[in-house]
């Protein structure tokens, strides 16, 4: 089918559009770099250098065969927007175009602005232009585990069955960001919502957790095609910047107690839970929600794997709690279900230490490219 990647240049927007393009699918992509023009701005870099958007497609035909078209814009311009999607007339839409840090949307002023911007018009935009341009389209929208919060009753997939005074519906399960990115990511949720109840649009919303990892499928063989992979605490993932601080003899930043618990996930299997969702759309009008995630760990059980496989590969690896610039519970309860993508068939790779000394392998090679000083710089949320 034709589909069309919004936010195609980033962490898992390129590796999702190589995997679809390999299936046989008509791939386009969008991006406004957004992400890279960030990065030069803040002072931090991925470990390794990316090529353009154009330099990737280029790559990729001569690799597999296969055509990507790329489009370089921006989604809050809507005369762009719309030449896009009259161009394309996209059966299904993925929607990965948002400045995707919590630590950055907290940073400042002018970054939470730049976030609440970017974030909601993008959302926006793509709804009028599928409203507008590609009716019968199927949206695949990434939100993010980080919409819930830490509540202290188990987290439901997407909806809650609520009995009041004798009388009972179906809500969207109530939602607590702990930064303005997450906060972004519930308005998302909620315009979509309304949308498809105003205008009879089909959505997937995936509540995805942390996402580590590097290699898929399609790049493994070619380093050039690597997504990017940041290790800074604005744009990294925290298994992302533990593998990256073991290599270089970094101690591993734990911030406060270390209980925070999340649901993680290879980067493979984000590609199979947005592929499963392409291949199996709701039917019209529907808001379907998945919780996207396959284990769950605590930020200390993450540190002291990752100084385990360390240690077994030769590496010096400290573990340090350092003041917690968030504010966050770092004790807390956290059950949320996540059986919808099972369901369709997702098969998990799981967090095994053959998967770490992996990726540590690869980081390994690119040591040194690695800038200390991009590591941790304390962005504090108040």
């Amino acid at each position: 089918m034709r589909v069309l990647i919004l936010g195609g240049d980033g962490y898992l927007g390129w590796p999702t559009a190589m995997q679809l393009s390999a299936l046989g699918h008509e791939v386009a992509v969008v991006d406004n770099y957004l992400r890279r023009n960030i990065c030069r701005e803040m002072d931090v870099r991925p470990l390794f250098e990316v090529p353009s958007l154009d330099e990737r497609a280029a790559i990729w035909k001569e690799k597999s065969g296969r055509d990507v078209k790329v489009f370089i814009g921006d989604l809050m311009d809507w005369s762009f927007t719309a030449e896009v999607f009259e161009k394309i007339k996209p059966e299904t839409v993925i929607h990965y175009a948002e400045q995707p840090s919590a630590p950055y949307s907290m940073a400042s002023r002018r970054a939470a602005t730049l976030t609440l911007k970017n974030n909601l018009e993008a959302t926006a935009n793509t709804i009028f232009a599928v409203r507008e341009f590609a009716r019968d389209a199927h949206i695949v929208k990434i939100g993010t585990m980080g919409e819930y919060g830490t509540p202290n009753i188990d987290i439901e997939e997407g909806w809650i069955d609520i009995e009041h005074k004798g009388r009972s519906q179906k809500f969207l399960y109530p939602r607590q960001a702990s930064s303005l990115y997450h906060t972004t990511k519930i308005m998302d949720t909620d315009m979509l919502w309304f949308y498809v109840r105003m205008w009879g649009l089909r959505v997937t919303d995936l509540m995805q957790g942390p996402v580590y990892g590097l290699i898929t499928d399609e790049s493994q063989d070619d380093e050039r095609l690597f997504p990017f992979f940041n290790y800074d605490e604005l744009f990294g993932t925290v298994l992302n910047r533990f593998i990256v601080q073991a290599v270089v003899g970094y101690p591993l930043t734990v911030y406060g107690s270390g209980g925070q618990t999340r649901g993680y996930l290879n980067i493979k299997d984000t590609l199979n839970c947005v592929r499963l969702s392409l291949e199996n759309p709701p039917e019209r009008p529907d808001l379907r929600i998945f919780n996207q995630f396959t284990e769950t760990f605590s930020v200390n059980e993450l540190a002291e794997k990752v100084q385990r496989v360390g240690k077994s590969l030769g590496l010096d690896v400290e573990v340090k709690s350092v003041p917690n610039p968030r504010k966050e519970a770092e004790e807390h309860y956290y059950n949320p279900s996540h059986t919808g993508l099972l369901d369709l068939g997702l098969e998990p790779n799981f967090l095994t230490d053959d998967v770490m000394a992996q990726m540590m392998e690869v980081v390994m090679k690119h040591k040194h490219n690695i800038y200390r000083d991009s590591i941790f710089r304390g962005v504090k949320w108040d």
